[in-house]
């Protein structure tokens, strides 16, 4: 891929996207960690894992995910709960916003879905607490459909591969990884695509001390090489 030389910066070519694809697919099925919400398709139990991992550890979440889920086994479970039962069962993992809206999704879910969770962006954006990561999380995830994510390990794999150079936090850069993360998506193993990325960014690809030299992707990395993919 070129180096940005205007206002726009291009996406990967197709043989680029392949070879993404390839060599990420490859190491997730050697590497990827062996997590509970990934051997589930159930909308529920992936939006509570997708609202847990936010701004928290892995090894945080896993005890609690599985308390929660015994306590709570479905919308209908939590938003019948006291509001302060769902806040006490949520610590110690911080930022109590996240299960009142968790709640109040459960909520909506039964007054207005029967109790499930649509799959369909527009009405998942809908709720007040479903944002863009989130929506393409549980439409990947849970429902099986070709849905981008940008989280944070992902913005950075991205970025680091395929840019290199810029503020990657600006607007116009998350645009751009955005526009990234619908390019690269394949059209088969979209959920094991999807949770590759995320794993990549967590465990090899990471903010602090990158594994670069063990990187599967360090001859075709922008930020490694510093030359186009």
């Amino acid at each position: 891929m070129p180096r940005k030389t205007g206002p726009l910066l291009p996406l990967p070519d197709a043989r680029a996207r392949r070879r993404f694809r390839t060599t990420l697919l490859t190491w997730y099925r050697a590497q990827g960690r062996d997590l509970p919400w990934r051997n589930t398709s159930d909308p529920y139990h992936i939006l509570v894992s997708e609202i847990m991992l936010q701004q928290t550890q892995v090894d945080r979440v896993l005890p609690k995910y599985h308390e929660w889920l015994e306590k709570y086994p479905s919308f209908e479970a939590l938003a019948d709960a006291p509001e302060d039962d769902v806040v006490q069962t949520w610590r110690p993992l911080g930022y109590n916003i996240r299960p009142r809206r968790l709640q109040s999704i459960a909520r909506e879910a039964v007054a207005s879905y029967g109790g499930k969770l649509p799959s369909d962006e527009a009405t998942l954006l809908s709720f007040k607490g479903i944002g863009a990561y989130t929506a393409g999380a549980v439409m990947s995830f849970a429902f099986g459909k070709r849905a981008a994510i940008l989280d944070t390990n992902v913005a950075r794999v991205l970025f680091r591969v395929f840019v290199g150079e810029g503020e990657p936090k600006s607007h116009a850069m998350q645009k751009h990884l955005w526009e990234l993360s619908r390019a690269v998506l394949p059209h088969k193993h979209v959920f094991d695509f999807n949770q590759a990325l995320m794993d990549f960014g967590a465990t090899v690809c990471t903010a602090r001390k990158p594994q670069c030299l063990y990187c599967p992707k360090q001859k075709h990395c922008a930020y490694r090489t510093g030359a186009s993919t």
